[in-house]
């Protein structure tokens, strides 16, 4: 049989889409399955540029034919790489695609083919899923982030947001806030969930160890160099980078890191050959940049391209409707590792942790669940199994004056205010019109805490 004479009507028949390009980025053929899954039909297709998809896989040069046009003429070939398309009414459509170019009998290269697979619906089915467990709370938090206040809610949906996007991120929050666990979070939302998140805390490196881990080094190219090491950013190719305390970088760092940010490419030390590098950059940082610009300290150019997406890791302070939640879950995640049977915390414990200012954030809660549990054999962990400093500080804290009886009335309203929003002191501070540090600061004037608050509710 001879397969040739039927090539077309294989072509025509299979179900993934089917396009053939010339040296140029001109679309040469498209089968019937690429017409459904463009919406453009194969006229409206043919002799146009590969550019009318959008692709974001694409490295698009357009300087002439061939490998100057396209980086896949200068690779060969492309496989399997998950990217957006755009259809012709304006949507956007999840694909697979592979790619190979053509060659005549003399090697010269006569164009492209490239195969694309429709995988909307199972992307269409991963996101019902994972709006599903939110709903119904069926894991442990949102990518093992605890929480269920508003402020973490909408912080949630903006990381659903960002991760459909590979704008640089950068990540802002005082220490213990869980920034690393954003930015994971934000990897593994995205598209780039199966490729690799490469962590470099730049504040723990002097100058020429970080030059040496973010871009690598040949052999030789300084003193103990006694082999070729690639750096992170080609460890993380085609998946996500994570850069924890950028503040910190040197500025000489700080120039190289902006031309890969600009070129996509970088040198390894002691080495004068690009190469190039796909990554998804992610930043953090507590300090305030724009106090290190006013110094002389920090980029404002870099500054401005890893600030294309800003966001706010809440303090715990910030969502202390949290803390009965979270606590839960680390206590059943210790009990888990210790074999200990602690079922929970007493009233009195919560009504400290409702006080306790907590400056380091969720890593001190999580430090004060340990503490307890190194001390408790048992049953609920009390007040005799906390921290000194937790204790200590809310011993020595001003505990809220009695309600005089001109009060009495404002706190028996404000209850019920926050018996209307469910105890959720974000949702009280809406119904009030006022900041949510001033329902925190009413709360501690009237002696409500979480404790209370459940037992006066049912009086109310």
């Amino acid at each position: 049989m001879d397969i040739a004479k039927h090539w077309e009507t294989i072509i025509e028949t299979i179900q993934d889409g089917v396009l053939v390009i010339d040296p140029e980025g001109n679309i040469m053929s498209a089968n019937p399955a690429a017409e459904r899954l463009t919406g453009y039909s194969s006229k409206e297709l043919i002799g146009k540029s590969c550019r009318i998809l959008n692709c974001t896989d694409c490295k698009i040069k357009g300087g002439g034919p061939g490998e100057v046009w396209c980086k896949l003429f200068l690779k060969g070939k492309s496989k399997n790489k998950k990217c957006l398309i755009t259809h012709k009414d304006r949507r956007t459509v999840h694909i697979i695609k592979s790619a190979t170019v053509l060659h005549d009998k003399d090697g010269k290269v006569v164009g492209a083919i490239e195969t694309l697979t429709d995988i909307s619906q199972m992307v269409r089915q991963q996101q019902e899923i994972v709006s599903l467990r939110k709903t119904y709370h069926l894991d442990d938090g949102y990518y093992g982030i605890l929480g269920k206040s508003v402020v973490m809610q909408n912080m949630f949906e903006l990381i659903d947001n960002v991760a459909q996007s590979d704008a640089p991120v950068m990540i802002q929050g005082q220490s213990g806030t869980g920034k690393e666990m954003v930015a994971r979070a934000i990897h593994q939302a995205s598209a780039r969930c199966d490729k690799p998140f490469v962590k470099v805390n730049c504040a723990a490196l002097n100058e020429n160890l970080l030059e040496s881990e973010l871009f690598g080094h040949i052999k030789g190219a300084y003193t103990g160099a006694d082999r070729t090491r690639i750096g992170r950013f080609e460890a993380a190719h085609e998946g996500t980078i994570f850069l924890d305390e950028i503040g910190d970088i040197p500025l000489s760092i700080q120039v190289k890191l902006l031309r890969v940010l600009e070129e996509k490419e970088i040198e390894r030390v002691g080495d004068h050959n690009p190469i190039s590098v796909n990554v998804r950059i992610i930043t953090a940082t507590n300090k305030n940049l724009e106090e290190l610009i006013t110094n002389g300290l920090f980029r404002e150019d870099l500054f401005f391209r890893i600030n294309v997406f800003p966001l706010h890791c809440p303090t715990l302070s910030e969502r202390m409707e949290d803390i009965p939640f979270i606590v839960q879950s680390f206590i059943k995640h210790n009990s888990i590792q210790s074999g200990k049977k602690i079922l929970g915390i007493t009233p009195e414990v919560m009504e400290i942790f409702s006080y306790y200012p907590w400056p380091g954030n969720v890593r001190e809660l999580r430090n004060a669940i340990e503490y307890a549990f190194v001390l408790c054999s048992g049953g609920a962990i009390g007040k005799q199994h906390l921290p000194p400093k937790i204790l200590k500080v809310t011993e020595t804290s001003s505990k809220p004056a009695n309600c005089s009886r001109n009060d009495s009335g404002e706190r028996e309203k404000f209850l019920k205010v926050l018996q209307q929003a469910g105890g959720n002191q974000s949702e009280a501070a809406r119904i009030l019109g006022i900041s949510r540090v001033t329902i925190w600061k009413r709360m501690k004037k009237y002696g409500i805490n979480t404790v209370t608050y459940l037992n006066e509710e049912k009086a109310l």
